[in-house]
C-alpha cells in the first residue's frame, strides 16, 4: 500500500500524547485519512488541523462493553491500517479483548508484558530482582494488613494499578504523599479501594523527575531519549508541566532495557526515575504507551510516532541519537496549575517570588509550548474553553 494511503486512528483525543501524535502523524503521513476519536464530543487532537475527522465513542471507563462493541463494529476489517491508543485504559481494554477483535492493528506488546510493567508492585519486585535501584518498599494486599504506626512520615501509598478493572467498570486510584498520621486518616476514607486492593508504602524520594523514553520491535531496542522535567504538576513530583531534554545516561538505559527486555518488549515505553540530589537514580513506574511530553522528543528530533508507525508497516525506521538536548517544552496550563499549588503551600514568601519570576521569565529560544502552536491553533483554544469551564 502507498504509505500515503495509510488509514490511522489515534485514540484518546483529549490526551496531550494524542494531540502530539496526531500532529506527527498527519506531518508525515498527509491528513486525508488520519481520524481521532475520543468519548467527548469533541477534543484536543479532535481540533487540529490534522485530524481529518472526529468519530466519538462510548466512555471506555463507564462502559466498557460498549465500548469493546463499538471499537469492533467501526474499527475493524481494514478500515484502518494502525489503531494508536494512547491512555491505559483504552489500550488494556484493547488488549484484554484482543481474542474478539481478530486483526486488531496495534503496535502493543501482549496484556500479559503489559501488566507485568504496569503493575507498580509486580515492577519493584522485578527491579529488585533484576538490582534496579528502588525506594524502600513494603506491599500489602489490601488496608486491614497496615499497621499505621508503622509509618514514619512522610512516605509515598502507591496502589499496585493506576487504573482498576472490576465488575465491568473502572476504578482510577491515587498515588499519595503522606506527611502526617492525619493525611493517613484521610487518605483511609477518600481512597476506599485500598480496603479490597493491593498497594505500596515506598520511602519519600527527594530529587527531581527523569524518563527514558524507548521504542522497541519485537523484543529489540530501537531508539532511546532522555528527558529531565524542570517543573512539576503538583510542584513536589507529578506530571511534568516543563521539561528539557538530555543526555542518555547509559545507568539509566541499561537500568530500562533490564526490565524491557525481560518481557520481550513491543512498542513504546517511557521509564520513570527520580535522581537524588547525591544522584542516585530510583525507578519509578513504566507506562506502556505514549507519555505526556511526548511533543518534547519530537521537537527535539526523536519522532516517536513516525518511527513507531515505521515499524509498523515495514518502512525504514529513521533513528536519532543525536538530538537537541537544548530543546524545553512547556504545558502552559500545567505548568500554571504549578504554580497556583506552589503559591497556596507554606514556602517562604521569597521563594514564592521567586517561583513567580520563573513562570514569568520569557524563553525565545529552544523551547515550545505543547499544545499552544501558531501552525495548529484550535488545540489551545479548545483546551483554554475548558480549562476556564473547570
Amino acid at each position: 500500500m502507498d504509505s500515503m494511503q495509510r488509514s490511522i486512528l489515534v485514540m484518546d483525543a483529549n490526551q496531550r500524547s494524542a494531540l502530539a501524535v496526531t500532529r506527527s502523524l498527519g506531518k508525515h503521513y498527509g491528513t486525508s485519512r488520519l481520524v481521532t476519536a475520543d468519548a467527548t464530543d469533541s477534543a484536543l487532537a479532535g481540533r487540529s488541523r490534522y485530524s481529518c475527522l472526529y468519530l466519538q465513542y462510548p466512555n471506555p471507563v463507564h462502559e466498557p462493553e460498549a465500548f469493546i462493541q463499538w471499537f469492533a463494529a467501526n474499527c475493524l476489517h481494514g478500515r484502518f491500517d494502525l489503531v494508536i491508543p494512547t491512555s491505559e485504559i483504552t489500550s488494556q481494554l484493547l488488549l484484554m479483548n484482543a481474542q474478539r477483535l481478530p486483526g486488531l492493528p496495534m503496535a502493543f506488546a501482549s496484556y500479559t508484558s503489559v501488566m507485568t510493567l504496569a503493575d507498580k508492585s509486580n515492577l519493584v519486585k522485578s527491579a529488585l530482582q533484576a538490582q534496579v535501584p528502588v525506594p524502600a518498599s513494603r506491599f500489602y494486599r489490601n488496608l486491614a494488613e497496615l499497621d499505621a504506626n508503622d509509618l514514619a512520615y512522610p512516605v509515598v501509598l502507591k496502589p499496585s494499578l493506576s487504573k482498576i478493572f472490576t465488575d465491568h467498570h473502572w476504578i482510577s486510584t491515587s498515588v499519595r504523599l503522606l506527611q502526617s498520621p492525619d493525611d493517613f486518616l484521610q487518605v483511609c476514607q477518600t481512597d476506599t479501594y485500598l480496603a479490597s486492593h493491593p498497594f505500596m508504602i515506598q520511602e519519600f524520594v527527594r530529587g527531581r523527575g527523569a524518563g527514558l523514553c524507548c521504542l522497541y520491535h519485537q523484543g529489540q531496542p530501537v531508539q532511546f531519549f532522555a528527558h529531565t522535567r524542570l517543573r512539576e504538576k503538583p510542584p513536589e513530583g507529578g506530571v511534568s508541566v516543563l521539561s528539557q531534554a538530555a543526555k542518555l545516561d547509559e545507568r539509566l538505559k541499561g537500568y530500562a532495557m533490564k526490565l524491557l527486555s525481560s518481557v520481550d518488549w513491543h512498542g513504546v515505553a517511557m521509564v520513570e526515575f527520580r535522581i537524588c540530589p547525591d544522584g542516585t537514580p530510583y525507578l519509578m513506574e513504566v507506562n506502556t504507551r505514549f507519555w505526556g511530553s511526548l511533543q518534547l522528543a519530537i521537537d527535539a528530533g526523536v519522532d516517536f510516532p513516525v518511527q513507531l508507525a515505521s515499524a509498523f508497516f515495514d518502512e525504514p525506521v529513521v533513528t536519532n541519537h543525536h538530538y537537541r538536548k537544548q530543546q524545553r517544552l512547556r504545558w502552559l496550563m500545567g505548568d500554571l496549575d504549578s504554580l497556583y499549588i506552589f503559591l497556596k503551600q507554606a514556602h517562604p514568601p521569597s521563594a514564592k517570588l521567586k517561583r513567580v519570576l520563573a513562570f514569568c521569565r520569557p524563553r525565545f529560544r529552544h523551547q515550545k509550548h505543547e499544545v499552544n502552536r501558531l501552525s495548529d491553533l484550535k488545540p489551545f483554544w479548545h483546551e483554554l474553553k475548558h480549562y476556564l469551564k473547570s
